[in-house]
This record gives C-alpha cells, sequence and structure tokens, in this order.
C-alpha cells in the first residue's frame, strides 16, 4: 500500500485545510496510507534530517507552501520519495507592508523558491500567475486551482426588501484591502441608510461612515453570513504578492449564489467573468456603479449568482481536483516502478 505523507507549516492554515486535508480522503479511497505532519519553520536541515525516517517510507511527499534552502533542498532529494512542492500563494515575495507599496522582494526568497523548485518532481501551483513563476526552475508543472465543495454552501435568501448586505470573508491581516472600497462605500452608504458591510473575520475595521455588521469567524457562522448577504467583494491592490492570490473568497461567495464585485488582479479575472458572474472594477467610480446595479436589481443578482454557482461547480469543483491530484501521485508511483 503506498504512502503519502503531506508537510505544512500549520496544519489548521486556511491554505493547508483547503488543499491537503481535502485529499485524505480521496487517497485513502484510491488505496493509500496518509500522514500529516508538521515541518517547522527554520532549522534547515535538521528538520528534514529529523524526518528521514519518514521520508524513506514515503511514496510521495507533498511540501506544502514550505520553501527549502539550496542545501536542504538536496538533502531532501536524496530519500526515494517523490516530491511536490504545492503551494497558492506568491510565497516567493512577502506581502507589502502598507497599501499600495510594491511586494518585499529578497534574494533569499527567491533562492529558496528556486530551489525547492528545481529539486521536486512536480510543482503543484494554485493558478497560471504561480505556474508562470515556478516555470523557469521546475521540470515539470501543473495548476491545480483551490477548489472547494459547493454544496455545502446555502444558496443566499436575502431578498430586496432585506437592508443591502455586501459580504467579505478573510483573514485579519487582509482587512486592509477593505480600505480600496471604503470611498464607495460611504458614497453607497449615504444614499441607501440600511445598507451595511458585513465582515466575517476574527477583527473588525471600525468606520463611522460605513455600517459594519461583524460576524466572528466559524465554518458555520461563514456559511449562514454568506447565505443572507446580497453581495460579495474581493478588493485587491495590483502587485506581485496580490496576483499570486487564488481568489478562494469569490468561490465561496459563488457558492452561495451571490454576485461578485472584485478588482481585476491574478486569479479574480478567471473566477468573476465581468458582466456575467459578477463585475470587475479597477478604481473607485466602478466599485460604486458595479455596487449600486446590484443593490438595485434582484434580478441581475439573481442571474448573476446562478452563473457563479455553476462557474464554480464546473470550474473549481472539490471532486475534479481530488481526482486529479490523485492521478498525479499515482503517476508519480508508476513512474519510479
Amino acid at each position: 500500500m503506498p504512502h503519502a505523507t503531506l508537510l505544512g507549516y500549520r496544519l489548521d492554515q486556511p491554505s493547508f485545510r483547503y488543499r491537503m486535508l481535502t485529499l485524505v480522503g480521496a487517497l485513502e479511497a484510491a488505496g493509500w496510507t496518509v500522514q500529516l505532519e508538521r515541518f517547522p519553520s527554520g532549522r534547515y536541515g535538521v528538520r528534514t534530517w529529523e524526518r528521514r525516517e519518514l521520508l524513506r517510507r514515503s511514496n510521495v511527499v507533498v511540501l506544502h507552501q514550505i520553501k527549502l534552502s539550496g542545501i536542504e533542498a538536496r538533502l531532501f532529494a536524496a530519500f526515494p520519495a517523490r516530491r511536490i512542492f504545492d503551494f497558492d500563494d506568491a510565497i516567493y515575495v512577502r506581502k507589502p507592508r502598507r497599501l499600495g507599496e510594491p511586494a518585499h522582494d529578497s534574494w533569499w526568497r527567491r533562492q529558496k523558491f528556486a530551489a525547492t523548485c528545481r529539486r521536486v518532481d512536480v510543482v503543484a501551483a494554485g493558478n497560471d500567475v504561480l505556474s508562470a513563476a515556478a516555470a523557469p526552475h521546475a521540470r515539470r508543472i501543473v495548476t491545480l486551482p483551490t477548489a472547494l465543495d459547493a454544496s455545502v454552501y446555502r444558496a443566499t435568501s436575502a431578498t430586496q426588501d432585506d437592508p443591502p448586505t455586501i459580504a467579505w470573508v478573510g483573514n485579519p491581516e487582509n482587512l486592509v484591502y477593505l480600505e480600496i472600497l471604503r470611498p464607495a462605500l460611504a458614497r453607497l452608504a449615504a444614499r441607501h441608510p440600511t445598507l451595511r458591510l458585513r465582515v466575517i473575520c476574527s477583527s473588525f475595521p471600525d468606520w463611522p461612515e460605513v455600517p459594519i455588521e461583524q460576524v466572528r469567524w466559524s465554518a458555520d457562522a461563514e456559511i449562514a453570513a454568506l447565505a443572507g448577504s446580497h453581495i460579495g467583494v474581493m478588493p485587491l491592490t495590483n502587485d506581485e504578492w496580490a496576483r499570486g492570490k487564488c481568489a478562494f473568497k469569490l468561490l465561496q461567495y459563488m457558492a452561495a449564489s451571490l454576485p461578485c464585485v472584485a478588482s481585476p488582479v491574478g486569479a479574480n479575472t478567471e473566477a468573476v467573468i465581468d458582466g456575467r458572474t459578477g463585475f470587475q472594477a479597477r478604481n473607485a467610480s466602478e466599485w460604486e456603479s458595479a455596487l449600486e446595479r446590484l443593490i438595485d436589481s434582484a434580478e441581475l443578482r439573481a442571474r448573476m449568482g446562478a452563473a457563479g454557482r455553476a462557474h464554480v461547480e464546473n470550474r473549481y469543483g472539490l471532486q475534479n481536483y481530488q481526482s486529479r491530484y490523485v492521478e498525479l501521485f499515482e503517476s508519480l508511483v508508476s513512474a519510479t516502478r
């Protein structure tokens, strides 16, 4: 029975949950044993040597979001296991320190990213932007967009009689992107006194000019909050870090049959088909116009929400993601034999 080891810095990290934990059942159904293993950050080389027995008995090892130094990458490659480098963020740079600044770059970060790409059998990237970044260094690349199980999301039940509710879901460190929307939302709130921005997170903005509804994140709270919303939003700056994002919150909105408005950056342009599943907005004026149209028209929201749900099921369905990943594992074992 072949054995797979899935390595991550934090096993409760959202990207690990959606990209790695969702594979466990599918791999086991295909006859694999699976082990999840936390891999420490830092301690280059030592952390790999400490796991040498695990690596020796594994047929395939996945490094999720883990970059190795050049020396450690060679050590890792010395073990017989086939290796996959899986990532769904632009981890070859660092998020900008402040809104509007370029992504923080460093030789050391780039070097680790390149060394890891070179010393694995396959790079599995979350979108085409990330695949292109790996292309100069990798021997084989597959693009596997992060998927979700749309069946766990409930279609929105919000009506035209309910207060207009615009939803944003995300981690606290990404709240800064909401500042892009603040001027447009302030003007909309002045015209629509019952409008509210529903923030599903563990921290919340404090904007006196925009009513904020605070929903503390949990898996159940997230699903319920989206099901009672009218519109989903994903603003981004146009920098190297943001262009590597996989637009996952847009998939969540569309799974809940919400029309979306998003900055046309990176994978957002693949998720939001402009004029069909939502609108792409490049500046404050376009954000305001797009949101106004959706607030005013229940028919438009319903049409775009239905198209978005179908788009998620067809392109980002969990079963397709699982089957493609299991096929990748099987192909690596077959090549070894």
